[in-house]
């Protein structure tokens, strides 16, 4: 007779077959895991490397196109010095700066961008008055609202209202809301700027009545590089960038902005609430020291754009500074190494040495003797002022320089020669 297997054993072998296939189908299913594990990893490294060069691709076009601005801003400047300009050129020098102007804060809102997305943006907060941070604000736009013969009213409470906060990124907030209000509104149309408190908020807003803003795309209007529908000819122009750098700047400070309008053509208001801060002593008040005769320094200018090399020389030169210029580093190194300087204005991408090296190299051969050095650059994120004052630079000054700012840093350092002017390398 046949020989049966007990039922016992056929059940185990039963058993041992399931686990078996439970096993395989385990495995198979961490290899997937595994698989999809390493896809994502693979993703985010490449999504980190195309961050990280398109951050690299912004500063690098920061920086080229600044070169050109440089001079061209300094050139607009040298045109209100001219004895008795005509009101045509003074005319024609508005209208560069203006321009100047944009194409500058278009460069920073790029790179401002790129950097809240890498949360590379640091906040360097004090005690502000918010009268204050709006009449920078202001000032950077008035020249617009003027040309568009636009109306700005304002209303501030008479009281102190102080918040804590970055005074350079809050007056860039409200001047973004007030360029962007005056965009969008028509030639000869207002705006209001109003202060008040609500609860324990400084509220801020900024209303037009311009086109105002579809019900679809209000929800957006923050986003990064978003826009509503645009003519073809443009005249708003803008690259979707302003509005997101004020959420994130806001939103940084603890506080909230929101957008709202009745419609196409009906205008837009933006609302700002920024965290209240008590102050309970004034600051005191400061007497300004008496007016100093100005200096004439010996200045060693070392500069390889010889447009923007030019035309440094002759805002030095307008007030009476004697100006020395090198066009590559090693020539400026050997000026420099000379003692003949007050001050040293050097670009840092220069031919044969950088402007890093020839600052090091330049302390390490005068040590205390050494002049006041100043980097001039068309890169400005906050990394590259650390870089050039670590490696020896006094100040960082970002092309293009403005022309008061960089009178009155010359002005207020204290001469160390007497030396006679060498020519120019």
């Amino acid at each position: 007779m046949p020989m049966t297997t007990p039922a016992p054993l056929q059940d185990a072998d039963g058993e041992h077959d399931a686990l078996i296939e439970q096993n395989a189908i385990l495995c198979s299913a961490n290899q997937h895991l595994l698989l999809a594990t390493l896809d994502a990893e693979d993703l985010r490294a490449q999504a980190e490397a195309a961050n990280r060069r398109q951050n690299e691709f912004l500063a690098m076009l920061a920086h080229e196109l600044r070169n050109p601005l440089a001079p061209i801003s300094m050139a607009s400047a040298m045109m209100g010095k001219l004895p008795e300009p005509s009101t045509e050129l003074l005319h024609i020098k508005a209208i560069i700066e203006r321009q100047v102007g944009q194409l500058s804060r278009l460069l920073d809102d790029l790179l401002d961008a790129a950097r809240i997305s890498s949360g590379k943006i640091e906040l360097h907060k004090q005690a502000l008055l918010v009268a204050e941070q709006l009449a920078n604000a202001v000032d950077t736009v008035q020249a617009r609202v003027n040309d568009r013969r636009q109306q700005l009213s304002i209303e501030v409470p008479d009281h102190a209202i102080w918040v804590f906060g970055d005074a350079v990124r809050l007056a860039q907030v409200f001047s973004n809301l007030l360029v962007n209000a005056s965009k969008f509104t028509p030639i000869g149309g207002s705006i209001a700027l109003r202060v008040g408190i609500v609860g324990n908020d400084v509220v801020v807003t900024v209303e037009d009545d311009g086109d105002g803003i579809a019900a679809d795309v209000l929800p957006t209007v923050f986003t990064l590089f978003t826009q509503g529908p645009r003519t073809l000819a443009r005249s708003q122009g803008g690259l979707g960038i302003g509005l997101n750098i004020v959420r994130n700047v806001v939103e940084m400070h603890g506080g909230s902005v929101s957008a709202a309008s009745p419609g196409l053509g009906h205008g837009t208001v933006f609302t700002v609430r920024l965290p209240l801060l008590e102050v309970t002593d004034a600051p005191l008040d400061v007497v300004p020291d008496a007016v100093a005769p100005p200096l004439r320094h010996h200045i060693l200018l070392v500069e390889d754009n010889l447009d923007a090399s030019e035309m440094l020389e002759m805002v030095l030169c307008s007030e009476n500074h004697t100006v020395i210029k090198a066009f590559d580093g090693v020539a400026g190194l050997a000026l420099a190494c000379t003692g003949a300087f007050d001050v040293v204005l050097c670009d840092i991408g220069l031919p044969k040495m950088t402007g890093y090296d020839l600052v090091r190299t330049l302390r390490a051969t005068l040590a205390q003797a050494t002049p006041f050095c100043v980097a001039i650059s068309g890169y400005g994120q906050p990394e590259d002022r650390a870089r050039a004052l670590a490696s020896g630079f006094d100040e960082h000054l970002l092309k293009p320089i403005n022309i008061d700012n960089l009178l009155q840093l010359v002005a207020s350092v204290p001469l160390k020669t007497a030396h006679a002017p060498q020519p120019s390398v």
